[in-house]
């Protein structure tokens, strides 16, 4: 998802997705240990957009716009 895409989702969404992103990590963490992941760089990719979420989460927290017209 885009930056902005994640802006524009609710606080409920943004904790659904956060959650969502979590278990998917876990997933991946699972694969990669029994040796069944295809794609070990798909864990860094969902490490990173689990920040962004987290990161949006706290500018709505703190009210802030931060980069909304970027």
């Amino acid at each position: 998802m885009k930056i902005n895409e994640i802006r524009d989702l609710s606080q409920q969404e943004l904790s659904d997705k956060l959650n969502d992103l979590k278990e998917e990590l876990f997933n991946l963490r699972f694969q990669n240990a029994t040796n069944q992941l295809d794609n070990p760089m798909r864990i860094v990719a969902v490490k990173k957009e689990i920040a962004r979420v987290k990161t949006i989460i706290k500018e709505k927290e703190l009210g802030l716009n931060a980069g909304a017209n970027a």
